[in-house]
């Protein structure tokens, strides 16, 4: 006899379910997100544990380091935590073609060389797209298996055939099971497709990748609890239309999630960056105000970036604040502490912030460096392009120390920068480098009278 079958709505943004149509989800606030879905109830001892440990103290677990798998891409490697670890379930996501599947296709690419047998599952390209994308980037392996398919239990009998040493499955949204009822790319689809997909990988203790989808407010597509149940959650930043793509950890369980990985993109696909800071700063503009470069930590990377500023007076009653690459409510507390505690006149004028390169600066430690950009282009006068800017801004003020203060000032000494403004609580304990001028300061008017 078939299952009885159970009607409910499900939330297409978050996944809450309920017994009727809702109008706005009471859990993430979305409007008209509410689909109706008719799944099959689960008997009992549908799902099989993937192992068959037994309780044991935890004194007692082998403490020997997991075997890491690189991937041949260093910069993929760093946000990994150096490596794949055997099991492990990784979701990758960012916006249509940023580059997701390029990047994996390179990765699975370099792993087939190395003798081990990948799986790419793809459920929107034929098999002969897959080929022809590989040609283009040096991919193509004996070792490099493409299956073309959507049922995950046709996937599941592929795997177990196979039994591959990695797996990539692009898309999630595009894999559906059988056994319900609601098209693929839904709520119960994607949670039901995932977990038996991480359950397998697991238990054969072969890598998962899962290359996701994205809404329109850049969350992944689907059930939250999608991004609990796999390991390693990686978002691919930058404009289509600009050639650096930033590849970023929001959670690793097997590393640190403050590392990034910068690629370049080119025709022969993405390139590594090893050098960001120098990248970054290639072409910056000689004596134009409004210009300033920040050293900002990525995990354990400091990166130099420039920050634009563009300051002119507003033609209408209500002045705008255009921000890019760094958030919007601090260049507003930014700009009110200048104007307050360094007497800038910037409530009648625009205000327009970029940070060059495409990357995004979220750490405290470039508010002074913003603050500086903002106040060169105010006064018309630029920062002198060999200096380097650090140092969190407080409302009052006065500028806060900051962390690996150190390792900031040798990265920017190493690209020839010879002075460096940073807050004086930093200076201690720091010791002198050669070619490079410490300047402390407490406030940012300090600041500012010893730019210019």
């Amino acid at each position: 006899m078939n299952p009885k079958l159970k009607t409910i709505y499900s939330c297409q943004s978050c996944g809450h379910a309920a017994h009727k149509w809702l109008g706005r989800c009471p859990d993430c606030g979305g409007w008209n997100s509410f689909v109706e879905e008719r799944a099959p109830q689960a008997p009992k001892g549908r799902y099989v544990s993937g192992s068959s440990s037994t309780p044991q103290a935890i004194t007692r677990l082998d403490m020997k380091e997991e075997d890491r798998m690189p991937t041949g891409i260093a910069e993929l490697d760093r946000v990994l935590g150096h490596g794949l670890v055997p099991g492990s379930a990784v979701l990758i996501g960012g916006e249509p073609g940023i580059g997701k599947s390029t990047l994996l296709l390179q990765a699975m690419g370099a792993l087939a060389r190395a003798n081990r047998k990948v799986l790419y599952v793809t459920g929107e390209e034929s098999m002969r797209q897959i080929r022809l994308r590989a040609e283009r980037l040096g991919a193509v392996s004996d070792n490099l298996i493409v299956f073309s398919e959507t049922s995950v239990e046709r996937v599941l009998a592929v795997i177990k055939e196979i039994a591959p040493d990695v797996i990539v499955i692009d898309s999630i949204q595009t894999v559906y099971s059988e056994a319900l009822d609601s098209s693929p790319g839904s709520v119960s689809q994607v949670r039901e497709a995932s977990h038996r997909l991480i359950t397998v990988a697991k238990a054969m203790e072969a890598p998962l990748f899962l290359v996701g989808h994205v809404t329109k407010d850049g969350a992944i597509a689907g059930p939250k609890v999608l991004e609990h149940m796999v390991d390693t959650v990686l978002y691919f930043e930058g404009d289509r239309g600009h050639l650096f793509r930033i590849l970023r950890a929001v959670k690793n369980r097997f590393g640190s999630i403050m590392e990034i990985g910068v690629f370049e993109m080119r025709q022969n696909g993405l390139c590594e960056v090893l050098n960001p800071s120098e990248t970054f700063l290639a072409e910056r503009p000689d004596g134009a105000s409004g210009s300033a470069v920040v050293s900002s930590l990525e995990g354990t990377r400091t990166i130099l970036v420039e920050v634009q500023s563009l300051v002119c007076p507003t033609l209408f009653g209500m002045p705008r604040r255009t921000v890019a690459g760094v958030d919007y409510n601090k260049v507003i507390l930014i700009a009110a502490v200048l104007e307050k505690k360094a007497g800038m006149a910037l409530a009648n004028h625009d205000i327009f912030i970029k940070v060059a390169g495409g990357m995004r600066l979220d750490e405290p430690a470039v508010d002074l460096g913003v603050a500086a950009s903002i106040a060169s282009n105010f006064l018309d006068k630029p920062v002198d392009p060999k200096t380097v800017i650090i140092g969190e801004l407080g409302l009052a003020g006065e500028v806060r120390a900051v962390n690996q203060v150190e390792s900031r000032i040798k990265e920017a000494a190493k690209l020839g920068f010879q002075r460096c403004i940073l807050p004086k609580d930093s200076l201690k304990g720091l010791p002198s480098l050669k070619g490079m001028t410490l300047i402390g300061v407490k406030s940012v008017k300090e600041a500012i009278d010893a730019m210019f």
